[in-house]
């Protein structure tokens, strides 16, 4: 199934198409339906990192296009959409800019701010040790855990120590390389650029299962009822927005975007939009920090 059908498929199946949602949501690229009073616009000097985002008139945001329910391009309204995206829209909000959104996939997200080609990615990137060394994170605003999908007919699959001989798919780039190299080592991975290739692997066959966020293999569960997650938990994947190291004043705009985001009621409908009605997982925003991220990730890993 190519990955544009599966999309497609996707946004009928999550009732994504809101062709009754109103004509000035035609710019919004599918923006929250209960919309916030518009805050008043603090403006910047000119020659620093906010001021000059002012100036351009807009931030760009690295976020996935393939992986709903946190970003994914829908080709019914083509535009981007997804947990993610509404938080990207809330930081531009904030500003006063517009968001221009780009495809940042697993292995790129990183060269991405460290070249200057985003300023902010919102990409189901968990907070780690390797990663906080190159880049700086923002406070955590999800907390996602690893889990493996196959097919429900496929028997042998029970969970993580099954997997020997197996062939299991996973992102190039992704966390989920290095704990299945350490939880399942005799596996033999296959590393794609993205999970839609992970999800027609698995479809036609020529792998035996999927490892990869919670919150991702669900979306593929919704447009696939042929397949089911298997075993315990292997990880905590806390997410965090990926911002340059020495943009500290943009990374201290995006904390305090998150904090009003997850307190005034926002962080909720977007969760119930994006997740909560398909999994019945209540919203729990994070209120750990970023080296309390790490330590979770470590804690869960060992």
């Amino acid at each position: 199934m190519k990955t544009t059908r599966w999309l497609a498929i996707l946004a009928l199946a999550l009732g994504l198409v809101l062709a009754g949602c109103g004509e000035d949501d035609e710019e919004s690229g599918g923006a929250q339906e209960e919309s916030t009073p518009a805050a008043e616009v603090e403006q910047f000097e000119p020659g620093t990192p906010l001021g000059d985002i002012q100036q351009e008139g807009t931030i760009t945001i690295g976020v996935k296009y393939d992986v709903p329910p946190f970003g994914f391009n829908n080709p019914q309204s083509g535009t981007v959409e997804g947990f993610d995206v509404d938080l990207g829209r809330a930081i531009a909000e904030r500003l006063g800019v517009e968001p221009e959104f780009i495809e940042a996939i697993s292995d790129n997200r990183i060269p991405f701010l460290q070249d200057g080609t985003a300023d902010v990615i919102l990409s189901t990137m968990t907070i780690n040790e390797e990663r906080v060394e190159q880049i700086a994170f923002s406070d955590p605003y999800f907390i996602a855990k690893g889990r493996i999908l196959h097919k429900k007919d496929d028997t042998e699959i029970t969970g993580v120590d099954a997997l020997a001989g197996k062939s299991v798919c996973t992102a190039l780039g992704s966390t989920y390389e290095a704990t299945l190299k350490e939880q399942a080592p005799e596996a033999k991975l296959k590393l794609v650029d993205s999970y839609s290739e992970c999800l027609e692997s698995l479809q036609n066959g020529s792998v035996d299962a999927i490892s990869t966020d919670d919150v991702i293999l669900t979306g593929m569960i919704i447009q696939d009822d042929t397949l089911e997650l298997v075993g315990e938990e292997l990880t905590q994947e806390p997410y965090g927005a990926g911002i340059r190291t020495e943009n500290t004043e943009l990374l201290e705009f995006v904390n305090e975007t998150f904090e009003a985001y997850k307190t005034d009621g926002r962080y909720d409908t977007a969760f119930e939009k994006w997740i909560g009605q398909y999994t019945g997982a209540q919203p729990e925003p994070p209120t750990i920090s970023v080296d309390e991220a790490v330590e979770l990730v470590k804690q869960s890993a060992g």
